[in-house]
């Protein structure tokens, strides 16, 4: 698979700009500053409906203009297709393929597939929770594009049964709740009794406990889609890091789902030992979806005196370890390069074995690592399809990924050689 021509109109700092592009390395070299990044975040965008660097929509349009359009010719083993896209911040995007408008914009997702590196894959090992599951989530799209709306379901989910958590929270003020669950939604002194009726007539303890069985089907299926992925980068991991570090260390990655007692119990004992978790929850979507029904009476307490939804895959987290430790507060500087570097390169191995190889986008990367490491990587990556490589300066592109350059600068895109 491979991208044989990206437009773009009126996105970030571009009024237009037209690249034609083939197989191979094509390099963007220009100072910081010039747009380079704003070429394979355009990319990412057509490949994910989403950015790497900010998550609103309306950063990506120029400032002056309505909307931003994007289009992409992409070439692959079964098919040429053309994807356009139309960024709309504060209303809906639109997207048509092959000049067909299509009902939903999620619907272009798996038409091209992308592996981006940027420097903010740091914070898929030193930063928080929410940038390892976005990591999860978008390659398990990637590689089945029906979980995008598996997803979006499961999110509406978890808003709705938010909202309904304030309003009790707020409809009984400061009575506190009991640490024990009632047996029945009108039990005696149930703050989610009748007194407190939703908008659709149903108590607020039987309209939580509608939003709590969709929480536990939805939530089964996202979830039982990340155990079966974890699984399969597991062995990619230790193979890649070991790759790209050098190093004769194994690299672990275990899912850990929180509110699990099963699995909150196996992650205490592993974090006494200083040491990730042995191993992932069973992906049986019926056993998850009891386990989560359990896991949500167990802290229905806790959720209704804080009004938050405490339970679910968008509370959960990815266990990485290198050697007999974790790597988030223990790894070195560029120990995390590695495996940051590593869970890329996993998802790019997953992927290229479901078939064509996913377009490689590597965004000012070099430049962050050192020779070893630079060299490591542009070795194992020189062999994809397509690589777009960003640099500020050609010595920071590796002697493995030369070929095709543009020159970025004053908000233009020309070819180079």
């Amino acid at each position: 698979m491979h991208l044989t021509r990206l437009a773009l109109t009126d996105f970030r700092s571009y009024a237009a700009a037209e690249l034609a592009l083939g197989p191979g390395v094509s390099t963007l070299l220009g100072a910081n500053g010039q747009g380079k990044t704003n070429v394979v975040e355009a990319a990412g965008y057509v490949s994910t409906l989403g950015s790497h660097r900010v998550g609103t929509d309306a950063p990506l349009v120029r400032r002056g203009a309505e909307r931003a359009i994007l289009r992409a010719a992409i070439t692959s083993a079964e098919r040429d297709s053309l994807v356009e896209i139309e960024i709309n911040p504060g209303r809906a995007n639109r997207a048509r393929v092959n000049r067909v408008a299509v009902p939903r914009p999620r619907q272009v997702l798996g038409v091209l597939r992308t592996v981006l590196f940027a420097p903010e894959d740091l914070a898929l090992v030193k930063g928080d929770p929410d940038q390892r599951r976005r990591y999860l989530d978008e390659l398990l799209v990637a590689r089945a594009p029906r979980f995008a709306g598996v997803r979006s379901d499961y999110e509406r989910v978890v808003r709705q049964r938010t909202a309904l958590l304030k309003s009790a929270r707020a409809r009984t003020g400061s009575r506190g709740f009991g640490r024990a669950r009632p047996s029945g939604p009108d039990a005696a002194g149930d703050p989610l009794g009748d007194e407190a009726a939703s908008p659709a007539g149903m108590g607020l303890a039987g309209a939580l406990d509608a939003w709590d069985e969709h929480l536990a089907v939805k939530g089964a299926e996202l979830l039982a889609g990340r155990l079966v992925l974890t699984a399969a980068l597991r062995p990619l991991l230790t193979r890649s890091y070991a790759a790209v570090s050098g190093d004769d260390v194994a690299a672990t990655i275990t899912y850990r789902q929180r509110g699990s007692a099963r699995s909150e119990a196996t992650a205490g004992e592993a974090a006494d030992r200083d040491e990730p978790p042995a191993g992932d929850p069973p992906a049986d979507r019926a056993q998850l979806a009891q386990g989560l029904r359990e896991a949500l009476a167990r802290s229905r307490p806790d959720e209704l005196e804080r009004g938050v939804c405490l339970v679910g895959p968008h509370r959960d987290d990815l266990d990485l370890g290198i050697g007999e430790l974790p790597s988030r507060g223990y790894a070195s500087h560029g120990e995390s390069w590695s495996m940051a570097l590593a869970l890329r390169l996993s998802g790019f191995e997953l992927l290229r074995a479901d078939g064509d190889d996913p377009v490689l986008l590597l965004d000012d990367v070099f430049a962050e690592l050192d020779t070893g490491r630079r060299d490591r990587l542009a070795s194992l990556v020189a062999g994809a399809e397509q690589v777009l490589v960003t640099a500020a300066v050609p010595e920071d592109v590796p002697a493995a990924l030369q070929g095709t350059r543009f020159s970025v600068a004053d908000g233009a895109v020309t070819h180079a050689g």
